[in-house]
């Protein structure tokens, strides 16, 4: 039975025909991450797999046929980034040996959602080792305790991070669809990069209680999937009220939202979209696909205005930088506090962790940036206030509202990666250009990517579409007609090396 690049409607239908059951459906991306995964190409994109996945899939079928289903997402298997609690077998650790052992306990706030629509917690995936913030030198997909992860299409490529083993596997169809969470790139970089769809939402559309944190008012989870159909679905089972996240109180007009409702194929017809040339102008391969990108824009009814220029922010600036190192010391220090199993109970022991096992822990790169966040003060200190309110005039009142405003704008719109991706280099660390990953990111407003292209026939390049707060389905209905009109994406080759 070939199941690969099945969609979630297909799923269903199935599911309802009595041609595929739940159970059967999670033994196939087992098998293949067994075959492909941990051996074979060894994309090493999966840090574990759930050992309750096929019970759990057996009884949502018994479930099926006594009751019905509960909804879309029902036997659907979907993975988790390990930073994502989960209360069962499976363990959370960051991609971090200092953590290993770890069960959470609790099921973090989306790990709840998804069981109760009847999804099955296939797995964890790999990670940048804590959320890419242990190191000023670190190499995108990389975990002392995963290993690094390939990019599907070309191996010996990045993946982008830190999101980088859910790009990987919804790529390479290892799941139907996964879960990620960034602080700045970490779900449309590796979505982008992959040849996938992501949405980093509007901080507080999702519940964040029991992911590691990095920055609060940047942090959020977001979907990966193959389609922005499969990615609206999705983000129904994601939102609602979360008791242990005040940012979700303001999300409530939204979280009863059916964003599946906003996939319609004219959805460009008279929008106005402005393209962001100051975030382009790396690299002339990916600029010529988002002229191309822009061009299917227009004949889709769209009105660019070009160029929209403003909203620029730089990745990791010294701001940015700033919110970083306090709020991770405050964030990850009560999250590890919280969980009273950790072997870890603070920052300062798992900085001495490292350093004792810096054999295994850090054989490539430092961690510069823990004893960085460690030497900060408290969030009561000027400098943090400093940074958050230049954070907030950088990429809203200075940026996004402002180029919104001035030319009358639904969306910007610019190549997710200003750069193809880069090879793998664990010594000298990534090579990331640019992008447009900052703006919505430290405004904390939604930012979706969808493909757009390929450089060279094999490397995935992406478009952008991000706006102000809780304008996922303006942003969804727009992907959705671009993606409908392109058909841009396929199915990775698990190239050694590009053809030169």
């Amino acid at each position: 039975m070939v199941l690969e690049e099945l969609d979630i409607a297909e799923i269903q239908s199935r599911f309802q025909s009595g041609t595929l059951t739940a159970a059967a459906l999670c033994q196939s991306f087992l098998a293949r991450i067994e075959e492909i995964d941990r051996n074979g190409h060894c994309l090493r994109s999966v840090i574990e797999t759930n050992p309750d996945a096929l019970s759990i899939a057996d009884s949502l079928d018994h479930e099926r046929r006594q009751v019905g289903p509960r909804g879309p997402l029902h036997g659907v298997p979907i993975l988790l980034k390990d930073a994502i609690d989960t209360g069962d077998q499976m363990t959370t650790t960051g991609g971090s040996l200092a953590m290993l052992g770890h069960k959470a306990g609790d099921d973090a706030f989306v790990a709840a959602q998804l069981r109760r629509a009847g999804a099955v917690l296939l797995g964890k995936t790999n990670m940048s080792e804590w959320g890419y913030m242990r190191s000023t030198r670190g190499c995108s997909g990389w975990s002392s305790r995963g290993g690094q992860v390939r990019n599907p299409y070309v191996l010996d490529r990045s993946p982008s991070g830190s999101s980088s083993g859910s790009g990987v596997a919804v790529a390479a169809n290892l799941c139907t669809a996964a879960i990620g969470a960034e602080v700045d790139g970490s779900v449309v970089r590796p979505s982008s990069i992959n040849g996938i769809v992501g949405l980093k939402p509007t901080v507080g559309l999702i519940g964040r209680s029991g992911i590691m944190p990095v920055a609060a008012p940047q942090d959020t989870a977001g979907p990966m999937a193959r389609s922005v159909s499969d990615l609206a679905s999705v983000l129904n089972g994601l939102t609602g009220l979360d008791p242990k996240d005040a940012a979700t109180k303001a999300a409530q007009p939204h979280t009863a939202e059916d964003y599946t409702r906003f996939l319609d194929l004219g959805a460009l017809k008279g929008a106005r979209l402005g393209l962001a040339r100051d975030l382009m102008g790396d690299h002339e391969g990916v600029d010529a696909i988002t002229e191309e990108a822009v061009r299917v824009l227009r004949d889709l009814g769209a009105e660019v205005v070009d160029p929209a220029v403003g909203a620029a922010v730089p990745l990791f600036g010294e701001a940015e930088m700033t919110l970083f190192l306090y709020e991770m010391k405050a964030g990850l220090n009560r999250y590890l506090a919280s969980h009273p199993m950790s072997p870890m109970k603070c920052l300062t022991e798992l900085i001495a962790f490292n350093r004792a096992n810096a054999d295994k822990v850090m054989p490539f790169f430092g961690q510069e940036l823990f004893e960085m966040v460690e030497a900060t003060g408290g969030m009561e200190e000027p400098a943090y206030s400093a940074a958050r309110a230049e954070c907030i005039r950088l990429s809203r009142t200075d940026g996004i509202d402002r180029v919104l405003a001035d030319h009358r704008l639904d969306a910007i719109i610019a190549p997710t990666d200003s750069m193809p991706a880069w090879s793998i280099d664990p010594v000298n660390g990534d090579r990331i250009v640019g992008g447009c990953s900052s703006p919505a990111a430290m405004a904390g407003y939604p930012h979706l990517t969808v493909p757009a292209g390929y450089l060279h026939g094999h490397l995935p390049v992406a478009l952008s579409f991000f706006s102000s707060a809780w304008q996922e389905g303006k942003l969804l209905g727009y992907g959705y007609a671009f993606e409908q009109a392109t058909q841009v994406r396929r199915r990775p080759q698990f190239l050694s090396s590009l053809p030169i």
